[in-house]
């Protein structure tokens, strides 16, 4: 069964977003776009929100919709804002990518299961081709598991 992913983004990651979706849903991934779906100024918190609220972490699910998808995507203008307002998270372990090399180490070494991307700082063959690295990849565990269950308790 092909990995389910979600995807959101404020007002300056909407174009961003739509490429990428087109694209993962070519590569035969199940999506879901979470919005925003106008040019309107929102704010990057409520997005980042919506996405967490659905990504499952491994753990045991406190939210009625946790765990709809196993990975996750976030757009703003820099990916700066959306990385930090899921990391609030405990489930959630994002990581700010700007090329491949990044994204296969976080899915590699960190289990990341979120990525945040900047419309503004990355290019969109650039955002796919990590796109792709990131539902590729898997996680290495062995010593960075250790690493990433404290990480973890950091969070609780």
């Amino acid at each position: 069964m092909p990995l389910r992913v979600a995807f959101a983004s404020d007002h300056a990651g909407i174009k961003l977003r739509r490429t990428l979706i087109a694209f993962v849903q070519k590569l035969g991934y199940d999506t879901i776009d979470l919005g925003t779906h106008t040019a309107e100024c929102v704010d990057y918190p409520d997005y980042a929100r919506k996405l967490c609220e659905v990504v499952d972490g491994g753990k045991k699910k406190s939210h009625p919709k946790k765990g709809i998808v196993e990975r996750g995507v976030l757009v703003c203008g820099s990916g700066i804002g959306m990385s930090i307002a899921a990391n609030r998270y405990p489930h959630i372990r994002c990581a700010l990518v700007c090329d491949v090399l990044q994204t296969e180490l976080s899915r590699q070494h960190n289990n990341s299961n979120v990525i945040a991307l900047g419309e503004r700082a990355t290019d969109a063959s650039v955002a796919k081709a990590c796109v792709s690295v990131f539902l590729k990849t898997s996680f290495l565990g062995g010593r960075h598991r250790r690493r990433t269950e404290k990480c973890a308790i950091m969070g609780e």
